[in-house]
């Protein structure tokens, strides 16, 4: 019961001093948000698309630490539509650079995935077997397919960047 009244007392006097604090406050909530949010640079594509490098069958690989991560990319997902099934290979399949290494299903159609690099596949997103779904609702990062070594580093630059690829896609849709 103590507390109770403390509290209301506290509330009470903390709601008595704001009219003065706000009058005297030099700065406006809109100086703020400016600063924080309207300074930033803005972009149509993610930070994580940024380092993307795509195939022209619209697989997608980012490269860390000598290892690529490879996915669909937006385009493919919608074309496809809800993904129920991902079929992936096995760790240590050795891959080269457009070799099918798997397929995806959906409701509208079946795609078979090739591989924008040559190498070793060291790891499969598990997470696909129970929910292929994660493809369609985050493509770019839950929804990658598997990671793989890179035996060839200059296969990278056949691979198109981010704008290369958007022309890419224009040039498909007309």
């Amino acid at each position: 019961m103590a507390a109770r009244l403390a509290m209301r007392c506290a509330y009470a006097q903390l709601f008595s001093t704001l009219p003065g604090l706000s009058k005297s406050c030099t700065f406006s909530p809109y100086r703020i948000v400016s600063q924080v949010y309207l300074q930033r640079p803005l972009s149509a594509s993610s930070r994580l698309s940024a380092a993307l490098k795509y195939t022209d069958k619209h697989e997608w690989v980012r490269v860390d630490d000598g290892v690529g991560t490879v996915g669909i990319s937006n385009f493919a997902q919608e074309a496809l539509g809800d993904v129920v099934y991902c079929g992936l290979p096995d760790v240590g399949t050795q891959l080269s650079q457009s070799d099918e290494f798997g397929a995806l299903e959906s409701v509208k159609a079946a795609s078979e995935l090739y591989s924008p690099l040559t190498g070793e596949v060291v790891e499969v997103n598990n997470a696909l077997a129970d929910k292929p779904g994660l493809v369609n609702k985050s493509c770019y990062k839950d929804g990658w397919l598997m990671k793989m070594t890179i035996a060839n580093p200059a296969e990278l630059d056949s691979l198109m960047d981010e704008a290369a690829y958007e022309r890419y896609i224009k040039s498909i849709e007309d």
